[in-house]
């Protein structure tokens, strides 16, 4: 009975140990496995957190075990939904908080919200779920920065697609636990990623890892194999930066591992032994069947093969009782014993007895792998039944996050799996054979040092328990041949000094209406430049006009808004304010603040005094006469006033000019007041001038719309006309148009950003359009400059028909007179 006991402990241990290379991923426990064991009730279950759908083991039956690293109560594996509140990033400084909240997660995996939360480097907000006291507990985020991301970009993308359908998943209203309901899903979620109008992103690779690991939580299903295939194969042909990206949540290795371990358990559903020498219902001629989501389906499971066959990555599945086959071989041209794929490579079978050196120089051969006879037997010996061989196109999915890489694979890359066997190690070398492809594309970075076969370990290219067979130049050999003597996956690397973009320096995503909303904030305010600097060249060249004590008022208004946009657009932009930080130049950042709060406040004013000249005239602007120095007494007002709240924010609170961290990171931080400088500094002066701007606008037009009502004749109602014309310009001359800012800084919905940007940004442009190009004595005064002749003759043609109409008049009466 102790002998039984000890054997069943021994296998209990085997089965559920982990590694501690790997125990790290799960977080470490406040309290000794011992303490733990301790306090277990009788009959807790207990679970190994790396595997899934594990059978559970008593908790008592485990207190004698030494090693129980991994193992957590079979009820407390998984970190519940907790609520998290964020800022959305809706346009620059503007953002709104949200109540979001952290999905359901398994010990070691990183969790992502339900809303769609999204960095500038296309990567997801996330938190870890680790294990402490055996136990599913989210990692601590009391020392988390402010988070700010984004869930409505311009880039076309499949994120919210896929989120949504992973929030199906979690929460229960797309159910995985019927093979009809799990094809459903998987083929929901190839259908999002082939769309290929739309972009992929680094939380895109996350996402499909973790619907993968759901889809792991039920009971393996061939049904959905086809659309692994297509799912990883689309991740396969992304760009391989945004992939990078990705690897710094371990996307890319999360979902290689899922998609290799679900592959790996169901080799008995597609190959069973029973399958063996039976017809194979075959839908054409060549036994292949290519489905809707670009996977083509080889079945011939009567003599033991099967495969699932894409572009990017294809699966083969061998039973070795039924017809001696042990492998497959690639090939990129067409022969008589070759079969032909969809997706334009060639193959066959390979037989146990296989000679190696006659396959090695067949004629285009990519890549190969069989177990030799006498190799089959022992593993036969050890348990195994099945192989399963995977080949990848390319090693977009094998992602080194290293700077500098000193190896590159330069072949396909080659999984093999033997399920059944347990050793580490095989009893003799399996051979291997891959495509030198820099033999045909010759690397320029290449070296022979270091070159040779590889295997991935999920981190990097390793080449330990692997030898290599060539000629004199193994960069020139066309095959290689490798022996390998444990499972994983393997490629043909190539030694040299490989450089990788930076990790998560590029940005992928950007706010949907930023660049929007940048665009018309540019094109505006160039356009504003350009008037203005049209109503200076006005100004400068006729004397009459800008003589008038209204042109010089509009002088003024003009020069603040050009101090004000030359500032915001050239000198105090979010480049320039990120230098400044970065070199520590606070009190040059301030200065940039203060110009640019106050150039605004001197615009402001100088509107206030255009509103009040208008409610001293009612309607008109220009042509009244000034009181004495009036020009004079207005332009101190204006230009020294706003040195008030300036110097009182930039003395009080100099911090609140320095833009935030958060700001920065998202390219939205310039020099300017934030927190009370911004709302008591900017916001409430420019909110009460243009309050008081309204107000005044507000019976100026209802003078108007009164004089339209009285208006009956046909000479009053054109100048009527005229003063309509003129109402809409005292909404851009007064400022009114800021009105939408006030709304939008209260976040009242982005409409009022767009509207603030078509608007105010405009305003220098409207004032040429009204005072230049739509007034009659300046237009003629140009034209008369610009075209001299054409002006005489206008002159004279008026003069003429005068001279008619005064002629007609006469003789009209005349003889009326007779």
């Amino acid at each position: 009975m102790n002998f039984v006991l000890a054997v069943t402990l021994l296998a209990l241990t085997t089965t559920t140990r982990i590694t501690a290379a790997n125990f790290h991923d799960y977080g470490d426990s406040d309290e000794s496995i011992d303490e733990a064991l301790k306090n277990c009730p009788n009959k807790q279950l207990l679970c190994n957190v790396q595997w899934r759908n594990n059978t559970p083991v008593e908790c008592g039956l485990q207190q004698s075990i030494a090693d129980l690293t991994g193992l957590a109560y079979c009820d407390a594996l998984h970190c519940e939904p907790e609520a998290f509140r964020h800022d959305y990033l809706i346009r620059n400084h503007d953002q709104s908080p949200h109540a979001n909240s952290w999905k359901r997660a398994r010990i070691g995996e990183r969790s992502t919200l339900h809303d769609v939360c999204l960095l500038r480097n296309g990567l997801p907000v996330t938190r870890k779920c680790e294990m402490k006291s055996m136990r599913a507990q989210w990692e601590s985020i009391d020392d988390w920065q402010p988070v700010v991301c984004m869930r409505r970009f311009r880039e076309r993308s499949v994120s919210v697609e896929l989120n949504a359908l992973h929030d199906d998943i979690i929460d229960g209203r797309r159910l995985t636990n019927t093979t009809q309901e799990r094809r459903r899903t998987t083929a929901a979620m190839s259908g999002i990623l082939r769309q290929h109008n739309r972009a992929m992103l680094p939380a895109d690779v996350h996402v499909a890892g973790q619907v993968i690991g759901e889809l792991m939580e039920q009971k393996r299903d061939a049904a959905v194999g086809s659309d692994l295939i297509s799912v990883c194969r689309e991740i396969m042909s992304c760009d391989i930066q945004m992939l990078r990206i990705s690897s710094q949540l371990n996307a890319t290795n999360s979902l290689l591992s899922k998609f290799e371990d679900y592959m790996d358990a169901m080799p008995e559903q597609f190959v069973p032994s029973e399958s063996c020498g039976k017809a194979v219902i075959r839908p054409t001629s060549d036994a292949s069947d290519s489905t809707e989501n670009g996977v083509e389906i080889l079945n011939y499971a009567n003599i033991g093969v099967q495969a699932l066959m894409s572009s990017n990555l294809s699966v083969f599945y061998v039973n070795p009782s039924c017809d001696d086959i042990t492998g497959i071989a690639i090939y990129s041209s067409a022969s008589s014993d070759r079969k032909t794929s969809v997706s334009g490579f060639y193959y066959r079978f390979l037989y146990a007895n296989e000679n190696l050196e006659k396959l090695r120089r067949e004629s285009n051969l990519e890549t190969a792998t069989y177990v030799p006879e006498q190799l089959w037997r022992q593993l036969k010996e050890r348990g195994a039944t099945y192989l399963i061989l995977k080949v990848y196109a390319h090693d977009g999915l094998f992602v080194e996050t290293s700077q500098v890489r000193s190896r590159r694979p330069r072949s396909k890359v080659l999984s093999i799996t033997i399920p059944g066997f347990e050793g580490e190690y095989l009893p003799q070398a399996m051979p291997l054979l891959l495509l030198n492809e820099n033999h045909r594309q010759p690397d320029a970075l290449a070296i022979k040092t270091g070159s040779g076969c590889g295997y991935w370990n999920y981190t990097t290219w390793l080449s330990d328990g692997i030898t290599t067979s060539s000629g004199s130049d193994i960069l020139r050999d066309p095959v290689i041949v490798c022996q390998t003597r444990h499972l994983t996956q393997f490629s043909f690397l190539v030694g040299g000094s490989y450089r990788s973009n930076d990790l998560g320096e590029e940005i992928l995503v950007t706010p949907l209406n930023e660049r929007v909303l940048d665009i018309i904030s540019i094109v505006g305010c160039s356009l504003s430049l350009l008037g203005v600097l049209g109503i200076f060249v006005t100004a400068a060249v006729f004397k009459s006009w800008r003589s008038q004590a209204s042109t010089k008022v509009l002088l003024h208004l003009c020069l603040a808004m050009t101090l004000q946009m030359i500032l915001f657009v050239f000198i105090n932009t979010d480049d320039i304010s990120e230098q400044l930080i970065v070199h520590r130049d606070y009190s040059r950042c301030v200065l940039l603040g203060a110009s640019l709060q106050y150039t605004i406040l001197v615009l402001f004013t100088w509107m206030l005094i255009i509103a009040v000249l208008q409610f001293q005239r009612y309607v008109t602007v220009i042509g009244i006469e000034r009181p004495r120095r009036y020009i004079l007494k207005a332009a101190l007002v204006a230009w020294t006033l706003p040195l008030l709240p300036t110097l009182l924010t930039a003395c009080i609170d100099p911090a609140s000019y320095l833009p935030t961290a958060e700001q920065l990171e998202t390219d939205t931080g310039i020099c300017y007041p934030s927190g009370y400088g911004l709302t008591f500094g900017v916001v409430l002066p420019v909110t009460l001038i243009t309050v008081a701007n309204l107000v005044i606008f507000v019976y100026v037009f209802y003078s108007i719309s009164h004089s339209l009502s009285q208006s009956v004749q046909r000479a009053e109602r054109k100048l009527v006309n005229k003063q309509i014309r003129l109402s809409v310009l005292l909404f851009f001359l007064l400022g009114l148009s800021w009105i939408f800012g006030i709304f939008a800084f209260m976040q009242a919905g982005i409409v009022f950003s767009y509207l603030f940007c078509l608007t105010a940004t405009m305003q220098g442009f409207v004032l040429f359009v009204y005072f230049v190009l739509l007034d009659e004595a300046n237009r003629n005064a140009w034209r008369g400059l610009i075209c001299p002749t054409s002006m005489k003759m206008d002159v004279q043609k008026r003069t003429t028909e005068m001279q008619s109409m005064t002629t007609s008049s006469t003789n009209y009466s005349g003889r009326s007179g007779h």
